[in-house]
Formats: C-alpha cells, structure tokens, sequence
C-alpha cells in the first residue's frame, strides 16, 4: 500500500479553495491519509510554498505550517484545525510567519503551488520546541519510512 494523502476540498494539482487563504477565512483545509507503512512511528505536516515572491522568479520556499509526532493512528486533520483539534501528541512548529499554526496563502503576484508534505516516521522525535521547518528536517534524517505530497495552487484576483 503506498501512503497518500488527499484534501476532501481540492484535487492534486488543483486550485485552493479561496476560504483558506488570506483573502478570505484563512483556515486549513480538511486532510485525510491512507497507506501508513508498518514500523511508523510518527507522522510529519510541513505546507509550504516554493513559488515565493513571485513563481516567475522565485527566491525562496515560504513555510505555512509545521506539525510534527502526528501519532499514526490518526488519519486526518479537520479542516479549520486549531491545536485543540489536533491529535493527541502533535507538536507544532514555527512557520515564516514566526508562528505556530496554519496560514494560508497569500501570495503576491502569480499562481504559487502549495505543497502539503507528508512524512511516516520510525520514531517520535523528542520534544523539539517550536522548531523551523529545517530544524525539522534535519530530526527526520534517516527516520523517514514513506512520503507523500499533496499540491494545491493558488493565484489572488484583483
């Protein structure tokens, strides 16, 4: 069974809805996943952007939401996920906005892509704070047991 990871509110490769950006309810889309691999441990969310400022000159990835140690027998995310409705045991960590939780997008010119990365752990990573996404990255290395990814697009209209 291959992990996958879907959104009940877009397809793969579809556009966002405008009710989780910044123009509108700024709240997470609901996620749901299958195909955990046997041995996970944990589970990783990092959404991020890579289309920052501009998708015809990009210059950096910009981060959305960090979430780490999902336990594996959760299998979605509510949309509008607060950290109330998180998992038991779910850790968030700093977005570019120097925040935890969710933000949506926001980009200022062009169609970005938002990539909802998905991560099977063969651990739980220790109580890392509030970390970035590439402190994140470097406590998954050599733990990742599956990925999946998940990309909706965006573009504002004015």
């Amino acid at each position: 069974m291959t992990l996958t990871i879907t959104s009940p509110a877009f397809l793969d490769n579809g556009e966002s809805p405008m009710r989780y950006t910044c123009d509108s309810e700024d709240i997470s889309p609901a996620l749901e996943w299958s195909g955990l691999p046997e041995g996970n441990k944990s589970v990783i969310l990092i959404v991020d952007d890579p289309d920052a400022p501009d998708p015809a000159a990009p210059k950096m990835t910009w981060v959305h939401w960090v979430l780490y140690n999902i336990p594996p027998d959760a299998l979605e995310l509510p949309e509008g996920a607060r950290p109330k409705d998180l998992p038991e045991g779910t850790e968030e960590g700093l977005n570019d906005w120097i925040r935890t939780g969710y933000g949506g997008p926001c980009p200022p010119i062009g169609r970005h892509r938002y990539f909802h990365k998905f991560y099977a752990l063969d651990v739980v990573l220790p109580d890392l704070g509030r970390p970035t996404k590439g402190e994140l990255e470097k406590a998954m290395v050599g733990h990742i047991l599956s990925e999946a990814e998940l990309v909706g697009t965006y573009q504002r209209s004015r």
